[in-house]
């Protein structure tokens, strides 16, 4: 119960500095918001305006993008198994603000010293050039900084707790392994992994390396495709160089639980690999 009450109580305290600017995309009065379970052993159910939306969310678990409406919103998240008749919540919303333009990803996750914390991450939607694929690697385990490789070869080196690196690459299958930052064997992996032309594919490490259930889940999002002026030459193994998308000004805590609660029947287990 003690974690159970950490990590709704971090739902409350994560928000975004209100100083940084929204794109333009933000006029369009939308947000679109995806949320990873990726505490282990740990389950809520969440209630809006006093209905139970989704019971039992386990770890391991994401849900469908959701496109919100921007809006206020009451929102409750009590322990497994309790509900508005026979228990407090754990952690309540009230005027929940949804904000506008935002594409993320809340990822409810242990950090680096195994303690539940809620992390955003802004998902990078733009446009890859023709046969290429977005790889974008999201450390959200209890472990070490560690190396991602691809075919053997070092992609992303030296990645911490709650760090994410991107990079474009050639579409088409890769055998993927996490190795701690400058060892060579393998502590999750190797994974077979396709990136299909036009999509990101984002790969978390979650779990805790002391308890042994270190895990990958992945998210794909597609569409992304340019128009064709040929395919890029050349040979490559290692991803281009990605800046991150600027994280946008809005509250994490609030959408995050409000991603939560309007998923619903919307639940699609997180695809994992080992």
């Amino acid at each position: 119960m003690k974690r159970t009450v950490a990590l709704l109580s971090a739902a409350a305290l994560v928000t975004l500095p209100a100083a940084m600017t929204a794109p333009a995309s933000a006029a369009q009065a939308e947000a679109t918001v995806s949320v990873l379970h990726a505490v282990p052993g740990l389950t809520v159910d969440v209630y809006a305006n006093g209905e139970e939306l989704i019971p039992d969310f386990a770890p391991g678990t994401l849900t469908d993008p959701l496109t919100l409406p921007a809006g206020t919103y009451d929102l409750q998240v009590f322990a497994d198994g309790d509900n508005p008749d026979n228990a407090d919540p754990a952690i309540e919303a009230q005027g929940v603000e949804v904000p506008a333009g935002a594409n993320a990803t809340v990822v409810a996750h242990l950090d680096a010293d195994g303690n539940p914390v809620l992390t955003p991450f802004v998902n990078d939607v733009s446009a890859t050039e023709a046969g290429q694929a977005r790889l974008v690697v999201r450390h959200t385990a209890a472990a070490p900084a560690v190396d991602v490789r691809a075919d053997g070869e070092v992609l992303f080196p030296g990645l911490a707790n709650p760090d994410e690196a991107t990079g474009d690459v050639p579409a088409g299958s890769y055998s993927a392994d996490v190795t701690l930052a400058g060892e060579s064997e393998a502590v999750l992996g190797p994974a077979d992994v396709e990136l299909a032309e036009g999509t990101s594919t984002i790969v978390y490490a979650w779990g805790s390396a002391a308890d042994g259930n270190l895990d990958l889940a992945v998210q794909t999002i597609d569409g992304l495709h340019s128009a064709p002026s040929g395919v890029p030459g050349g040979e490559t193994g290692a991803a281009a160089a990605g800046g991150g998308a600027p994280l946008w000004a809005f509250g994490l805590g609030a959408a995050s639980l409000l991603a939560l609660a309007v998923a619903g029947g919307r639940l699609a287990p997180a695809r994992t690999r080992r």
